[in-house]
């Protein structure tokens, strides 16, 4: 897996810096924005893993990045299901402890207890699913079917043929993440270049992660 190279190749687009800018504004409009963004950065990791030509980085389809976003994003949501419905508890105790009338002392208990218990467990969880995720996500993207990113074996399978590169992607997407604060510390308006060059790295690695996972099964 070529980790560098995620954070040259946008560059060896001559148009990088028209691409880039046209998806920052566009990521300006509410949700909408965000998705075709999403989708936008799952193009790449498309081209990458069918060893399409890139770059040049893809054109901005309105239409067509906006419906993958929204793909990309209900795939997601589902793999967090389990984080959202662990972290009920954890707000609902304050709630129900008043309701029962418990003490301080007891509610402070209650809701420490409860944090540690369920924290621990979406913590554990977040790190499986920042593995599972790409491998979800190339599942969809590879063969064409959100019904794909569901069978849950056979993500795994890719996770467990080649941890290492999913491993690689995590650590990219905090990287990333920190390029992409850099244009609000900096300058606001560099964010709109930050934070699709952050998509830009993302959509690469997962691309090649799941492209070295599903040589590595067969």
């Amino acid at each position: 897996m070529e980790f560098g190279s995620a954070f040259s190749l946008p560059f060896k687009d001559s148009d990088w810096f028209k691409k880039m800018i046209l998806n920052g504004l566009i990521m300006l409009i509410p949700v909408i924005g965000g998705m075709v963004l999403f989708g936008w950065a799952l193009e790449i990791a498309r081209r990458t893993l069918k060893d399409e030509p890139y770059p040049p980085l893809p054109d901005l389809d309105f239409g067509g990045q906006l419906a993958k976003g929204f793909q990309g994003f209900i795939i997601s949501l589902v793999y967090a299901l389990p984080i959202i419905i662990l972290s009920i508890p954890i707000q609902i105790v304050p709630f129900l402890g008043s309701a029962l009338e418990l003490d301080a002392d007891t509610l402070n208990y209650a809701v420490i207890a409860v944090s540690v218990c369920c924290g621990g467990i979406n913590l554990i969880y977040a790190i499986l699913m920042g593995f599972m995720l790409p491998a979800a996500l190339g599942r969809f993207l590879d063969l064409g079917s959100m019904g794909a990113a569901f069978k849950i074996g056979e993500v795994f399978s890719l996770v467990r043929a080649a941890p290492v590169a999913f491993l690689l992607v995590i650590i990219g997407n905090l990287v990333a993440g920190i390029i992409s604060s850099l244009g609000t510390i900096v300058c606001i308006v560099g964010v709109l270049i930050t934070a699709p060059f952050a998509m830009a790295i993302m959509g690469n690695l997962y691309g090649q992660a799941y492209k070295q996972a599903a040589l590595a099964k067969r």
